[in-house]
């Protein structure tokens, strides 16, 4: 199988490395890295358009492609896909693992998403997987878990009308309660900014805040609270379908 690794924490990032580290072990898929150069978590979709876009290729034992890209995740993507800069389409995409979850209404923001959302878009089966904790950084139990997908030919990877988003809770294989299909929940914080003043007096602002318990059952955000892989398929059309009919009445 010919396999895209990309991500939004750079190409020289640890679960990326985990990731292709685990599939070119056994010597059985074509890999190509096409990654941001450096750190470009929360860029959402955006693109590279009032500047060029660079790229700098690094050298990969047996033969697989690695390139870092000066641009976003979903220049990353759109760059492989459409710049003629790999020998092949890929057959599938996975973009991360990322260091922190992706869940509910922050999947809008994630650069982990927007990639493989990107290559969705182009028609390939694209996965975003996140190790749903900053704090713990063994990406081991997420990249193999994977690899499992991968080698028996999971129903899961058929999936072509959008992207399968997957967070790892931070534990152990043997610690997960089981995997879950969950819907989108959504991310309340408290306190989201923290308002500061430098040195010279000006004042200025950090995004933080804790993440609010999520109450309703059946979201990626509470299976990762008790525990669970959450798995969610997400769709690219955003058209409200309930909605459109009735809003023709009343133009």
């Amino acid at each position: 199988m010919k396999i895209l690794l990309t991500n939004d924490d750079g190409y020289f990032a640890a679960g990326l490395r985990t990731m292709y580290d685990v599939l070119a072990a056994n010597h059985q898929h074509e890999i190509y890295v096409v990654a941001p150069e450096g750190q470009r978590s929360a860029v959402g979709r955006s693109i590279t358009l009032f500047q060029p876009i660079f790229v700098t290729h690094h050298s990969l034992p047996d033969n697989h492609i690695g390139i870092s890209v000066n641009g976003t995740p979903t220049d990353c993507v759109k760059l492989a896909i459409q710049g003629d800069i790999l020998p092949a389409k890929p057959d599938l995409i996975i973009s991360g693992i990322n260091h922190g979850p992706n869940l509910g209404s922050d999947v809008f923001y994630s650069g982990t998403v927007a990639a493989a959302m990107e290559g969705a878009l182009l028609g390939i089966r694209s996965i975003a997987v996140s190790l749903a904790n900053y704090d713990y950084e063994d990406y081991m139990p997420s990249a193999l878990l994977i690899k499992r997908l991968i080698d028996t030919n999971s129903p899961l990877l058929q999936y072509q009308s959008g992207l399968l988003n997957i967070n790892v809770p931070p534990c152990d294989r043997e610690e997960w309660k089981g995997k879950k299909v969950t819907k989108l929940g959504r991310s309340v914080y408290d306190n989201a900014f923290e308002n500061r003043k430098s040195p010279y007096g000006r004042e200025y602002y950090w995004i933080t805040g804790t993440l609010v318990f999520e109450e309703e059952q059946d979201t990626d955000l509470r299976a990762i609270q008790e525990g669970y892989v959450s798995v969610t398929p997400l769709h690219c059309d955003l058209t409200d379908y309930e909605r459109l009919k009735t809003m023709e009445n009343l133009l």
